[in-house]
């Protein structure tokens, strides 16, 4: 009986460094999330940044891409050769993207409030109810 609370316990706590550890990852990140809005008559209307199992997503009419960081505040748009850069103001707030992808140079602006969905599906209802 000791032997197998003794293993609970190991167990509950390794499960709980882990957590802690994963937290502060997704909380980083959960600034990234949002809508990016481009200029009229972009190729892409606007981009989706999502947070699915503790790593970025971005969806748009072109399709959905993992996003891989190279650096702060600088990923690699994997399914599109190409990468997202996260502008910030003079408060450190992530205020747009630009994004170079496939011959297309797009800057974009963070929409305030607005939700991001990882789901295409989702994000299609959404904009179906909204307009």
């Amino acid at each position: 009986m000791k032997k197998w609370l003794f293993l609970f316990c190991l167990s509950f706590g390794a499960f709980s460094i882990a957590e802690a550890k994963q937290a502060p990852a997704d909380s980083t990140l959960q600034q990234y999330v949002g809508i990016y809005k481009f200029p009229e008559g972009s190729v892409i209307a606007d981009v989706s940044v999502a947070l699915d199992s503790g790593a970025l997503t971005m969806t748009s009419s072109a399709g959905v891409s993992a996003l891989e960081k190279l650096e702060e505040d600088m990923y690699t748009i994997v399914s599109f050769q190409g990468t997202a850069k996260f502008n910030r103001d003079a408060n450190k707030k992530i205020t747009g993207v630009t994004i170079n992808a496939r011959g297309y140079l797009l800057e974009g602006i963070k929409v305030e409030g607005a939700i991001a969905f990882n789901n295409i599906k989702d994000r299609v209802l959404l904009l179906l109810r909204v307009r």
